[in-house]
Order: structure tokens, then sequence, then C-alpha cells
């Protein structure tokens, strides 16, 4: 193959040595893929014909991390190890670990953690060693599941709602691995939040070293010319290649440490642009990961590999790719260096390849056997010859291998572990989960208190915290009656004890509720997050006993409810809006245009509440889709195909609305999207008004629901062409729906690379202006320009709208849609500037001296009207530039105006006017400081009172007040023009890295919160 023919050529010059005295493993699987090198090998063989012996069903599916990604694959299955003759896995659903006997899969021990366990323990001598999001290294007796000591990964006991789970701030997914008696793991995937590594005596658990600041390394990002204070992170499972540490980097190549001592070496992410994830296989002095082979000394990348599941042997690889698998045998070379002298090396030859009837997913070798795992199948396969020797269909994907005392263990995705043994012995009965109808009582105090919250407080999904949960029947009744996600806390361990045992008999523990040992006065849970406080002990117990402060803490703004009592006698407390809290409701944070949501909340350091993925699909980054709005506790994102709702405060998904293809014009590589046409949808009242071809939709914000349709009216003009014209400019102010007709003759030229997008589809220019009243749902009046309008040369501020109307720019415009020619010296005409009524259009001034602007915003509190350009990065050829002007907003007439090198599109906040590039008081013009410098970013800046944020290679933000440098919160990709919206107290941030391959860290929403703990 092409790859490996290369391979070849690069490690006859540059490999070193495997060594052939590779360690031999003991009957053992004692780790993940066998051993600290993760080489999936063992010498231990299995039998010519396997049979099924056992197997275990879990009540409940899967839950992974991130189950739409094709780089952090590490928890698809719960993979697990064998020693003594016993099985040991985690579980992400209960976060309970447990043993099972290898010979008849019976229970042996159980041991409950307090987070969803992802990665396979570690057996070393009599100690199962094994990380969990709650953020601990936890050090198990194997015989029989007796807690030894534990290690917190991270500095504190906070939590977030993380992948839809109440989890550690610092989740230990760096997974465990042990090598000289000296057990290494590490904690945290964020990089600004702290990453934290560790090396501990296996034994006692006492530190050998911790490296606590390899997450906020100034260094240069995955996109070329990108630089940014955002080092490592940890996510997948750690090996190790001699003295170097390799730190799995979530979706980016490995890190290392110095395995003696901690010190950072190496982390290669912008050289590594585009590679990632996946296991981390350590071949002598060389490691494997995503299809590249790379130097352990140096991190320095030396040649491709096949990509897909590899096995490292004491004399070659095996690998499967593309439908094939290739066995791979170490042979002596001899090649001249650049003087001549003959240099001995190793290098790799083909011994065979076949084709495979099911792609390999994983593969492990036993012995001489290839044991390979696909979808709905297992096989295996002769090591020598690569002939198949036996398979077996299996429910699911076969993610998860092992092998060890003559058994074979596959685990699927469908929460499926198997054991394969000689077929001649006699197969034991299997223990399928078992599942009780209730464990508690019918007719209970719980169980009528359960409905009555439920009916009183109409809520039915989203997070509930069960404050002093005792036993946990609160919990578990509303578990069945809702969708809530329930997290129990409880101070008495034995209560904890009796609570989970009940809720995993009942089915229900883990991915309905969960329960944490924990302090009632201080539970160190994430902040506002609670659509419904409860307390189990208040139906026995006086509720004035609980933390009033603690249970206000966790509700949520909006609704979120506190409700405690006996069943006839609950109190109900609502928590409203908080003050302070700014809004987004349309492209640029509102309908005047201003980039700056008022909020004064979000200020200083900040540090995540929430994340997780949605599978939900959204245009690539490059075709600029529609900023994210957010009103009343509500965040709003839209996608290829619709609309999404969620709550703003803990990520939970609330609704999705259909539109069949209402984003996929932007689904390209234009640069233009809502850049040039604006958005297509925006937030007024209690609803949502989103555009698609001549309609508008109404929906209603809280559910979703489509209240109404508005369509494009007629122009008012008889001689007009009676043709249908799509929706163009849309926004809401004082109830009045404002939107325009868009001019399908004016089609602007891509401005990147013209790929799957629709220019024809992205119009940024209109003919004809109208407004309906919401109320009545009434036209009440049309304005038609002399010339035409440009969607970003509208804004509305105090109840009257302003704009624009100038002739087009036609050598904007693609050559198909030019009626002639267009000469190199051609000039945009001015046009006029207009102040029209919003209730009546009735034009209250119009100014016409030297309207030069492609854009305006307005400050209604002081009376100021912006025109400038948006000089952004793939800029329209009539943004010019260099000018800006402010007018009075009452009477139209020019305040000032300045000569400015501003490159990015201006904002209003408060008396300043903003752009990358300068400052500017908003009345006088006079210059103001602002030293403001950022890395590579193509978006624009979105601002509230106190800060503003934008692309800075990660996501960057500036304080206004420090006006020193910027921050980063890394890791992650920011969007093409606007995805980060400061609004609700918080920094919302749905993904929009769309179609990018570049190696970001992480690709997820995200919430963040102005950090109170130092």
């Amino acid at each position: 193959m092409k790859n490996m023919r290369a391979f070849l050529l690069f490690v006859t010059c540059c490999l070193a040595l495997f060594q052939a005295e590779l360690q031999l493993q003991a009957a053992d699987w004692p780790t993940y893929r066998a051993d600290a090198e993760r080489t999936g090998f063992t010498t231990d063989g299995l039998p010519g014909e396997l049979a099924l012996q056992w197997r275990i069903q879990n009540s409940h599916a899967i839950q992974s991390a991130w189950p739409r990604s094709t780089r952090l694959t590490y928890d698809r299955v719960n993979h697990c190890v064998i020693a003594d003759d016993r099985v040991f896995s985690g579980d992400s659903v209960t976060g309970k670990i447990q043993a099972v006997d290898l010979q008849t899969g019976k229970p042996v021990w159980e041991y409950f953690t307090e987070g969803p366990v992802r990665f396979a323990p570690t057996v070393w001598q009599d100690q199962l060693l094994v990380t969990s999001d709650d953020g601990f290294l936890y050090a198990l007796s194997v015989v029989d599941g007796s807690l030894l000591w534990k290690h917190r990964g991270g500095p504190r006991a906070e939590m977030v709602v993380g992948n839809e789970r109440v989890i550690s701030k610092w989740p230990a997914r760096g997974a465990a691995v042990v090598v000289d008696d000296t057990v290494y793991y590490a904690a945290g995937i964020w990089p600004s939040d702290g990453i934290f590594l560790h090396a501990l005596n296996a034994k006692t658990g006492e530190p050998v070293w911790s490296n606590t600041d390899s997450g906020q390394i100034y260094m240069p990002q995955p996109h070329g010319g990108a630089d940014a204070n955002s080092g490592i992170s940890a996510q997948g499972y750690l090996a190790v290649a001699g003295d170097h540490l390799l730190v799995p980097a979530g979706r980016a190549v490995p890190a290392s440490m110095n395995r003696l001592n901690g010190q950072f070496e190496y982390f290669h992410l912008q050289k590594n642009r585009a590679q990632g994830g996946g296991d981390t296989i350590v071949a002598g002095d060389l490691f494997l990961n995503s299809g590249v082979v790379f130097k352990a000394a140096d991190g320095e990348a030396i040649a491709k590999s096949a990509p897909g599941p590899t096995v490292a042997t004491p004399d070659g690889l095996v690998q499967a790719s593309r439908g094939s698998i290739s066995r791979y045998q170490w042979i002596d070379t001899e090649s001249p260096d650049r003087k001549g002298k003959l240099v001995r090396g190793k290098a790799l030859k083909q011994i065979w390849t076949v084709k495979q009837t099911q792609p390999s997913v994983a593969l492990i070798i036993a012995g001489d056997k290839i044991v390979s795992g696909a979808n709905n199948l297992i096989e295996t396969i002769d090591l020598e010859t690569g002939k198949p020797l036996w398979s077996s269909p299996v429910e699911g994907t076969a993610y998860g291998l092992a092998a060890s005392n003559a058994r074979l263990l596959v685990s699927t995705d469908r929460g499926t572990l198997y054991a394969f043994g000689n077929k001649t012995t006699i197969p034991a009965s299997g223990n399928e989960a078992q599942v009780m109808k209730s464990p508690y009582p019918a007719d209970s105090a719980a169980a009528r208190a359960a409905a009555e919250i439920i009916k009183r407080t109409g809520i039915e999904k989203g997070y509930c915290f069960d404050v002093g949960c005792g036993d946990g029947a609160l919990a578990y009744e509303l578990a069945t009656r809702t969708r809530l996600r329930i997290i129990a806390i409880e101070s008495d361990p034995e209560l904890v004890a009796v609570a989970r045992q009940k809720l995993t008999a009942a089915g229900v523990y883990g991915s309905r509720v969960t329960v944490l040992q924990r302090s009632l006065d201080q539970t160190n849970t994430p902040n506002k997050v609670a659509n419904l406080v409860v307390s189990g002990r208040s139906l026995s117990e006086d509720p004035a006993t609980l933390s009033q402060q603690e249970l206000k803490r966790l509700q949520r703004p909006y609704g979120g409810v506190i409700c405690l009592g006996k069943p006839g006698a609950l109190k109900i407390e609502k928590r409203g809006a908080i003050a302070g809290a700014g809004e987004w409701t349309h492209q640029y944070a509102d309908a005047a245009n201003t980039l700056c949501s008022n909020d004064k909340l979000v200020n200083g350091q900040l540090s995540m509440l929430w994340y997780r993925d949605f599978d939900f699909v959204i245009p690539s980054r490059h075709g600029r889709g529609p900023a994210p709005l957010y009103s009343k506790g509500r965040l709003f994102h839209e996608g290829n195909d619709g609309l999404l709702a969620v709550d703003a405060y803990n990520g939970h998904e609330l609704w999705r609305f259909k539109i069949e293809g209402v984003l996929a014009a932007y689904d390209g590589d234009e640069l233009m999207g809502a850049s040039g046409t604006g958005s297509n949808y925006c937030l007024g009242g209690d609803s949502v008004f989103i555009r698609h071809e001549e309609h508008c939709f109404q929906l209603d914000a809280a559910t979703g629901e489509l209240l109404h349709t508005y369509d494009v009216p007629p122009s008012d003009d008889p001689k007009a062409e009676k043709t249908k014209q799509p929706w163009g400019y849309i926004a809401w102010h004082d109830g009045m729906l404002i939107g325009t007709a868009a001019d399908p003759k004016h089609v602007v030229a891509y401005r990147y690379h013209a790929t799957t997008g629709d220019m024809t589809k992205q119009l940024t220019e209109s003919t004809r202006l109208f407004a309906f009243d919401t109320k009545t749902r009434k036209l009440k009046w049309q304005y038609e320009p002399e010339d035409s309008i440009r969607h970003n040369a509208i804004a509305i501020a105090n109840e009257k709208l302003y704009l624009i109307d100038r002739p087009l720019a036609d050598f904007d415009r693609t050559k198909e849609t030019r009626s002639k020619p267009i000469p190199k010296t051609a000039k945009h005409a001015t046009g006029q500037l207009l102040c029209l009524s919003i209730h009546d259009g009735y034009v209250l001034w119009k100014n016409k001296e030297d309207i030069y602007g492609t854009m305006i915003a307005v400050s209604a509190e002081n009376e100021a009207l912006l025109m400038s350009y948006q000089p952004t990065s793939f800029k329209l050829s009539s943004e010019k530039g260099g000018r800006l002007s402010v007018f009075n907003s009452t009477t139209g007439e020019k305040t000032w105006e300045a000569k400015a090198n501003y490159r990015s599109r201006p904002l209003i906040n408060g008396k300043t006017v903003y752009a990358q590039g300068g400052a500017w008081n908003l009345k006088s013009g006079k210059p103001q400081p602002f030293n403001f410098k950022r890395s590579y970013g193509c978006g624009i800046l979105a601002s509230c009172e106190n800060m503003m944020f934008f692309r800075s290679a990660t996501l960057g933000y500036f304080d206004f007040n420090k006006n020193d440098s910027i921050e980063n919160y890394g890791g992650v990709r920011p969007g093409c023009w606007i995805n980060a919206i400061p609004a609700g107290g918080l920094v919302l941030v749905p993904d929009a890295s769309a179609a990018c391959s570049c190696s970001y860290l992480n690709k997820s929403w995200f919430a963040l919160e102005t950090q109170t703990v130092k």
C-alpha cells in the first residue's frame, strides 16, 4: 500500500531497534491493550475453536462522552481487563467498578464511584487502579473491592455539568498506567481550567511528582499563524515509551512528559494540525497515533502509517485499514547517511495482506492468533498466514477486546460483554442484568409527593437536585414519572449505599439518578443549574434544617423551582430573572446592531459551567451561519435543517423545530453567510421569528410550537413584478416584525472558495421594507427605496428604524449577475440615510450628504448613529474601510467623522466605539486607550458591559476594565463570524467548527461563568 511504502523509506533512516526482548506478559491482561505501551499483544494464546461461555448484558445503553466524535472513541464500550481469574471493568453510566468470575461471569464484587467510569482499570499486584469522571484515581483491592486509597486529580471538589452528567470540573480522563511501581494519571480536559498530571506511589498513593501548569502554555494552535495561551488536555489512555510519558490530548496528537520528573517535553499541535485522537501505540523508540509514526524522543512525525487498528508485536506490526488486514515484520537495513556512511537500521516488510468481509474496528494478538472486532462480528486470524480461523456473530460493534487464560473477552457498544473459551468447555449460565419493578413501596409519601410536585411545578425535564435524598425514594418516583436527570445528594453514607443499591436494582441508577455523598450545606455542585430542587428528607423532616443558601445557589434563573415539604403541604419558590443579565436577541446583539448585550455579570476570569455535544448538524464554519441567540434563560442555535433551543444554564435540550434546508445554502466555503445576509432569525417578546424562502415562522420560544406564518407581502406598486421574493432582513422591535423583500438579481461573489454553498440564496440587498404588527399579525406599512437597502445598513432603536438607501455596488456581484462589464475604476455611489417611525413607516428625517457606509449601528441612550464599513477578512469589494462617522440619531446631523484603520465590524459599548484597530469616544470621536491585540481570528468582536469576545487562535476575551492583554479559554475552535455571546450572566458558545479538520483538543457546545474561586 502506498502509505506503507512511504513508511518503509522513512523508517529505514530513523527507526530505533524495537526491543526484541519486549517484556513478555504473564497470563493476565492487566491493563488496556495488555501493557503500558498499549501494544495490544500478549504471548498467551487462544484455543483454535472458541465457543460462547457466558455473556453479561447491561440493563442500560452505553453513554459515551462524545458519541459523534470519530477521534474520541475511548468509551464506546466498557473495556475490561483480566487478572487472577477475574474480569474487571467500569461502567460509563452507573460509575460502578465491578469484578466477575472469568470462568462463569458471576459477580464477585462492585464499587461505586461518583461519576462515569470511561476507561478500563489497571491491575497492579493486589490493587485495581481506575479513574472516574468524579476526578479521582481509585485503588481498590482486587480481592473484595474495598477502597485502599484514592487521589483527587484536580485542585478542588468543584463540579460542572459535563457530557450531560454532573461531574468533577477536572474529570480523570487521562487513564492510569503503571511502570516501576509508579502509577501515572491525569485530570482535566479544558486547558484554561487547568490540566493536572500526577505520578503516585502505586502502593500508597503518595505523590512522586505533579505537573500542574502544562494546560496554560502559550504555543502555536492547529490553525497556521494562530498562537494562544492554551496547552495540553488529557483525554485517553496514557502510554509509556521508555522515560517518556505520552499524554493523549483529546482530538490532538499526544504530548510528552518526562516520566521521571514530570517536566513538559513536547506537544507538536500545529505541526500535526489535522492528526490526533484515538489510541497511542508504542513500538520501541516510536509511537503510532492516527495513522502517523512519531519518534518518542522528540515527537517529530517521520512517516505515515495505515490509519486504523494496530498491534505492535516484538517482530513487527499488524494493521487493519480500508477493509484489509496486513502483517509487517522488522528487517535489518543499511543505508547511506548524508556523508555516504552506511548506517544500520530497521524497516518494515509486508508479510501478507488479506481482504476482510467486515472491516476491523479493533485488533489484538493473543499468541499466534489475531483477534478482529467488527460490526456484529468477532473473528480470529492466523498470525503466520492471514488465514481466517474462527468467527462468531455478536450484538453490536466489538470495540473492546481482551485475552487471557484461554478466554477471549469482547465488549460491544450494545453494553454486552461476551466471554469465549474452549469449545469443549461446558458454558456457564451467564448473567443478564435483572431489573426490579420497584424497590420502594407503591403508595408511599414519596410517590404522592412526586405526583404533586410534577402537577404543581409542571417541570418534567431538565436537571433535578434532591438535596437530602434519604434512601432515594423521591428520586425514584420522580425518575419514573418524568424525563428529569436527578442528582440525589445525601450526607449519611449508609443511606447513600441503600439508595444506590435500590436505584441500581430498579434500573435507573446512572441513566436517570446519580447519588452523591456530600455535605448538604456545601454540595460543591455547579451554580444555578437546577430546574427543580427537592428533598426526600423534607417528606418527614423540617425543611428549615436544610441550607437555604445552598438550595438557592443551585436554583436556575428564569423559572428554577425549589419545592419542599410533605405531600399536601408543599412549599414552592420560583426564581425569576437575574439583575444585570443581558440578552442577545439579534445577529448583532439587538436590532440596533450594537454588538453589546449590556450584560453586567460577565466579568473577569472565566471558567466552565457546562459542556456537551448535540446530534445537530450545523453549516460549515466557512459558511458563516447566523449567531446564536439568547433570551430569558434559553439559548438558540440554528442548523442546516432547523432550530435547536437549549437551557442556557445546564445545556439541556428544550426543543427542536425542523425546517429542511433552512441553512443548506450556507453549508460551504464561500465565507459570506450572515456577514452579508444578516441573520435569518431573531427573538422578540416570547417568540422566535425565523425566515425561510418567502416565509417567516413565529414560534413559541418556550415550546417551539408554530404560532403563525408570515409571508413577504406583494409590492404596493401596481407596476412591480408579481413574482414572489424571498424574505431578506429580519428584526423585531416593540411588537413590530420588520422584514425586507430580498433582491434575487443581486448575487455577490463568494469570498473564499465556491464549494457546496449557494450564493444565489445568500442575498445581501433588498428592494422593499415592510412591517407586521405581531399582535394583530397585520401588515402595517411598506417602504420602497429609491435604490436599494443593504441588510447590514438597517438598525432599529427607540421605536425608530434607520436605513441607508443607496445604489447597488455592481462590482460585488458575480460575473453571471452583472448586467455589463464593470470597469476597474468603478466606484460605489453614495446614498441617503433615513429615519422612519417603526409603527407607521413615516420618514422622520433624511440626510443625503456623503452617505458612504455599508453598515450602521445605533446607541439609543446616547442618541448616536454610527456609520462605517465592515472591513473584515474575506470582505466584499465595496467594504473599503478607513472611515467612521457618527450622526445625531434624533436629527440626522453628522456629529463627527474620523479616518480610522480598523479591521473588524465596529461595536458600540456604552459611550465608546470599539473595533480591531482602535477605540473612539462615541460623542466626540476622540481616540480612546485600547490595548487590544489578538492572534489569528477571522470572526468579529462581540461584547457586554465589561468584556469582549472573539476568536484569537482559540476563544479569546478582553477585559475593558483592565485594558491590558487578551486572555484565552483554550482547547476549542470558535467559528468564523460570531458564536460566543455574553448573555444571561454567562458566555454561551455553541459549536461552530463544522467541517474543520484542525485538531483542536475539544469540539463542543459549552457555557462559561465568571470564576469565583481562585
